[in-house]
């Protein structure tokens, strides 16, 4: 369990260039990151390491500002139920995480427009 502690919240989005749904919804993500300051966007793509030219040249291309970060451990089993015991391991998934009170919400499924700023809200 996160401790709880003063910061910006905690945008984590879980996923990959390969995954239509993910890509699609990332614009909203890169807008939540600019749009405000309270908020702290990072990007946590789940392509295979060999695969790291083509995620960095996407993330080129499309000009995105958030953190992004590789995860370079394939065995998910060993990590899903750290982030959220209800994930089942679908992408796009997102964690929200408020540290000041600790509160925190979790989806696995594409996020449509206005529902990552209610999920935000949801937190505050």
């Amino acid at each position: 369990m996160l401790q709880k502690k003063d910061g910006p919240i905690q945008v984590i989005n879980f996923w990959a260039t390969w995954c239509g749904p993910c890509v699609k919804e990332l614009p909203m993500f890169e807008q939540v990151n600019t749009n405000n300051t309270n908020v702290k966007v990072t990007l946590v793509s789940l392509d295979f390491a060999d695969k790291l030219d083509k995620v960095d040249a996407f993330i080129a291309r499309k000009n995105m500002k958030s953190a992004v970060l590789l995860l370079d451990d394939i065995d998910y089993n060993s990590w899903i139920d750290k982030v959220e015991k209800s994930w089942e391991g679908a992408i796009p998934a997102t964690l929200i995480y408020n540290p000041t009170n600790g509160k925190r919400v979790f989806t696995q499924h594409e996020l449509k427009e206005g529902e990552l700023e209610k999920l935000i809200e949801s937190v505050q």
